[in-house]
């Protein structure tokens, strides 16, 4: 009798530690497995296309905004950017209304990579997903069909005129700021050698 109390206490005691084990596994394969789909699916939805009217001043006959419109298009990031930032350009993405220490890790800023899918003049490695942009102003804007407030939308939303477009969404996403769009434009429409 003795042995069968010792024999179901012991099964009991595994029982219970199996159950206690067993919650503690279920609320890990919970957290790792079963993730809220709904948030994350929520939180990636890009907001609706909108229509930009692009801002005075925007294409520049400017170097320093050529500069910044090239250097986008053609780098991915601030860490990988290869050459040197023009004037205006940072390698680090701060977060506005963010508050940082020194030693504080920025994340880097996240640039066009417009090159993956885009030709133009003096691109290494350039994609061919999207338009050709090589001789833009002589083929498209000097022919009256594509302007500048077209090239700068195209880069802002592009969904405006196409909604199952391939190309990012910057503006409308945060990607860029109305000034870094001005000046991918800038570069795109201008004189290349």
């Amino acid at each position: 009798m003795k042995s069968k109390k010792l024999l179901l206490g012991s099964i009991l005691s595994i029982s219970i530690l199996a159950v206690s084990v067993s919650a503690a596994d279920q609320k890990l394969i919970d957290a790792i497995e079963q993730p809220l789909a709904a948030a994350i699916i929520k939180k990636d939805l890009l907001k609706p296309m909108k229509k930009f009217n692009m801002p005075k001043g925007c294409i520049s006959n400017d170097k320093d905004s050529i500069a910044r419109g090239a250097f986008i298009f053609h780098n991915l990031n601030g860490k990988k950017a290869k050459g040197k930032l023009p004037k205006g350009l940072s390698k680090t993405q701060m977060k506005e209304g963010k508050t940082y220490k020194p030693g504080d890790k920025i994340p880097p800023k996240q640039y066009g990579n417009c090159v993956a899918c885009h030709n133009i003049e003096g691109a290494k490695g350039a994609g061919n997903i999207g338009p050709d942009l090589t001789n833009y102003k002589q083929f498209f804007i000097d022919t009256k069909t594509r302007t500048h407030e077209y090239v700068y939308q195209k880069i802002a939303d592009p969904r405006i005129d196409n909604e199952n477009t391939h190309m990012t969404v910057n503006l409308t996403s945060g990607l860029f700021t109305e000034q870094e769009i001005c000046d991918i434009t800038a570069y795109i429409v201008s004189e290349k050698n």
